[in-house]
């Protein structure tokens, strides 16, 4: 099974509706079950909204977002906030993937791993497409840094056609990551991330996603996140053992400008606080992409699987 960050960084719950064209690698338990969320949309997803948004930092978010933002504390389908995962990687590789959410995607594209296009169109603008029937756009509406951590406020509108409804569905999300460090876990530079996501449906598919698809959403949602951390901590361990490799496979990513590509490499292999970490050991690029992409599917599996 594989993970799909373009989804979750863009249309939120929403394009989970397609997630099945990246199937998780393994089950993974999302906090209450399916059970406990089945109270997370309409009026309850409302209530639980309004003070969820509450919660941020308004004050500190430019006012010509804070209308986007505020729409979601009056019209919410759904409202999930997801289980906590652990990234293993240094602070500045997963603030740099947060931010260049488009570097990942021509990873996995680089890979051949994923059908996902994510293109920036302007400064924190983005366009989506999965290649399975989700397109949509996203906005970078706020970000911040402390000394410990940082918080990325997202807004998408987003749009899915496919065999997984009867209709055209369209909304529109807001999206909350929050990521802190944790220092040293077992030896390993470690990130929290928590994200939390906001669905408003438009009219003609409430039904539908509040009586049907809202259990697929949600578990989607949960097992995505988890295979996409899964997937930086794979990508940061790989560059402390091969860093020649990674810098060669960030030459291969011809859709990310090449300024991007030096940072990214950087960010991957920066080692700031294992002084005692054992000696890089070279590695072929072929080994790299072996190591990368063994857990997830090719392209051509995933399309042999939905026809």
């Amino acid at each position: 099974m594989t993970a799909r960050i373009a989804a979750a960084l863009t249309v939120g719950f929403f394009s989970a509706l397609s997630w099945g064209s990246w199937t998780p690698a393994a089950e993974h338990s999302a906090g209450g079950g399916i059970t406990a969320s089945l109270a997370d949309f309409g009026a309850a997803a409302r209530e639980s909204s309004r003070r969820a948004i509450g919660e941020l930092p308004l004050e500190r978010i430019a006012p010509a977002h804070r209308e986007a933002i505020a729409h979601f504390s009056q019209a919410t389908t759904l409202h999930r906030r997801l289980p906590a995962e652990t990234i293993h990687c240094e602070p500045e590789l997963l603030d740099f993937l947060l931010t260049k959410p488009e570097s990942l995607v021509d990873i996995w594209r680089v890979l051949g791993i994923s059908r996902v296009s994510l293109d920036p169109v302007a400064q924190g603008q983005w366009q989506l497409s999965d290649g399975y029937g989700t397109v949509g756009t996203v906005r970078l509406l706020h970000h911040e840094r402390h000394d410990t951590g940082g918080l990325l406020v997202f807004h998408g509108r987003g749009g899915y056609s496919g065999p997984l409804s009867p209709k055209n569905l369209s909304g529109s999300c807001l999206l909350v990551i929050r990521y802190r460090d944790l220092g040293q876990v077992d030896g390993r530079a470690s990130q929290q991330v928590e994200m939390e996501a906001f669905l408003d449906v438009d009219g003609l598919g409430l039904e539908l996603v509040t009586r049907t698809l809202q259990p697929l959403i949600i578990r989607s949602a949960a097992a995505n996140l988890h295979e996409i951390c899964l997937f930086v901590s794979q990508f940061a361990a790989a560059a402390g053992r091969n860093p020649t490799g990674i810098a060669r496979l960030a030459d291969r990513m011809n859709r990310t400008p090449p300024a991007d590509r030096t940072a990214l490499v950087t960010a991957a292999c920066s080692r700031r606080r294992t002084a005692a970490r054992p000696m890089p050991q070279a590695g072929s690029t072929a080994d790299l992409h072996d190591e990368l992409a063994a857990r997830w599917m090719s392209v051509e599996s995933l399309d042999s699987m939905r026809r």
